[in-house]
Formats: C-alpha cells, structure tokens, sequence
C-alpha cells in the first residue's frame, strides 16, 4: 500500500487556514477618480437641498451610496495619504513650526493645543510629534480618538480653555460643497483660536494662532473664480497674514497667522471671474455674498 507524502509547509502563512483578507489596496487613478465623483455628488446634493428638491438630494444619496458611501471614501483619502501617494500633509506643518518651536519645552505637559478637522488618522506626524495636545473632529469618524463632530456645529468656547493655538484644514475647504460654506468655514476658525498676546516668545508668536490650509492645487491654479492674490485678499480681509506657503504638483500647503486685531466685518467677495477658459474648474470663496 502506498504511503502519501505529507506535504511540507514552509511558512506559518501557508498552514493557516482561510481568514478575511485584507483590502486590497486602490490604484492611485480609482483613488483619484472616487474622491473626485465624491465631491462632485456631495455638491449636486447640496444644491439639490437648497432648492428644497428632497427627490434629487435622495438620487444622489442612491448614488453615493453605489461608491461605498463616506466609509469607502475615507478609505481613499486615508491611502491617499500613504507616503508613496504624497505622504501625510502634516509632515510640511512641522517642518515649517520646527524653527520656532525647536526651544519649546513640552515635556511637563504644557503643550501646544491643535484642533484637526477632518482628521483621518491618529498617527501622522502632527499627532506623534508630542509638541501639541491633539483634538481631532470629523464627520464621519472612523478611528477611536476622532471625535465625530461636523465644525460648523461646534459649540462655540467662551474661554481659552475651549480655543487653540492651531486650527488644521487638510483638504476639508474644497469638500465643502458651495462657496458661501467655504467662507464661513474660515470666518468660523476665528473663534476658536487663541489671541496673539497668549504666548510667552517672539518665535512662537510668528507662527502661532495660526491656521493650517491644504487645497488641491487646482483650487488656485486652475480656477476660474479663485487664484493666489484672490485667496490672499480674502485671507487678510478676515485676517489672516501669510506666513509660508508651498505649492506641489497636486496639493498646496499655507500657514496663515491670525492678527491681533482681526477684521470684525470684512468686506464682501463676490464669485467673479478671474481666469476664463474651458479647462477651468468653479472652485470659489465668497464672503457676504451669493453662494456659487
């Protein structure tokens, strides 16, 4: 009678029976393309609501859904962040606050206080860097450590306790889905960042209230409404001063400092069209004025 060979198993792995697989990782065009149809349905749904057209908002709800819904969009920005996709946006925040922060001693637990809307992750650089006690809000939260909070909504502090030294805006501004909703975004960030005379140091005072923004690169390079002295203007209206800015090939990064006397009504941006041309995207500011 013949005796089978036992087959030899050369790894741990191979012995293993069938467990849930891990998700397989998107191409970085199907990333691209789902965040982009994410944002453009976001968009119609919004106008569709403001119109009171609940069937439409509904069709689109249907069709984001199709996706994968906020779950798989998450999933997409979060390998958007992979260091072989750009890497965490965070990693040019410190290496811009490193000059100014290198003497600040935050090992007795006086740290710096950040507040990261849209946060996807608890270990990027900002998070591991121990300068900052982190707070970190989104509207769908997907990781324990991420407070699911829409910042249009937060309660608004009545103290110091409740402000921040830095406000992280990490491709959130271009997600809101029209341009009224973008101003008010930035006008809102004003009430929860503390005021200039708070800190101790010249150093830690050219950087620090401030706010961080990161925009897709299009959004001012290629936008029939938006280019980079318009974002400025806006910027210091409500004010905010430039202090460093980087553009890359896909993303732009700013630090904006705010002023210590911040404008209290600022004036209006309209939606006007700076840069004609069909290739153009619409993305646009407004501020007091009509939403677009």
């Amino acid at each position: 009678m013949a005796i089978k060979k036992k087959r030899l198993i050369k790894s741990l792995a191979q012995g293993r029976p069938p467990t849930v697989q891990k998700p397989r990782s998107i191409s970085r065009k199907a990333t691209k393309a789902l965040i982009n149809s994410h944002h453009v349905l976001e968009k119609k749904k919004a106008q569709a609501l403001s119109k009171g057209d609940t069937v439409t908002a509904a069709a689109v709800d249907s069709e984001i859904a199709a996706l994968g819904g906020i779950e798989k969009y998450q999933q997409a920005s979060l390998q958007g962040q992979r260091n072989d996709r750009g890497g965490d946006s965070s990693r040019v925040l410190m290496e811009w606050l490193k000059p100014s922060t290198s003497h600040f001693d935050a090992s007795g637990g006086d740290r710096l206080r950040m507040l990261e809307v849209g946060a996807l992750s608890v270990t990027n650089e900002c998070s591991r860097s121990g300068l900052f006690d982190m707070e970190r809000i989104d509207l769908n939260s997907q990781s324990d450590g991420i407070l699911q909070q829409d910042f249009m909504k937060r309660p608004l502090p009545d103290s110091d306790s409740g402000r921040f030294d830095i406000i992280s805006l990490s491709l959130v501004l271009n997600f809101v889905p029209d341009a009224t909703g973008r101003g008010s975004m930035l006008l809102r960030t004003l009430h929860f960042l503390k005021e200039r005379a708070a800190y101790p140091s010249a150093e830690l005072q050219r950087v620090f209230p401030s706010l961080f923004l990161v925009l897709p690169a299009p959004c001012v390079t290629n936008s029939r409404y938006m280019d980079e002295n318009h974002l400025e203007a806006i910027m210091n209206a409500i004010g905010f001063e430039k202090a460093r800015a980087k553009l890359t090939q896909k993303l732009v990064y700013y630090l904006w400092t705010k002023q210590d006397k911040p404008a209290v009504e600022p004036r209006a941006f309209k939606k006007v069209e700076i840069r004609p041309g069909p290739t153009r995207n619409n993305f646009s500011i407004v501020l007091g004025g009509k939403a677009g």
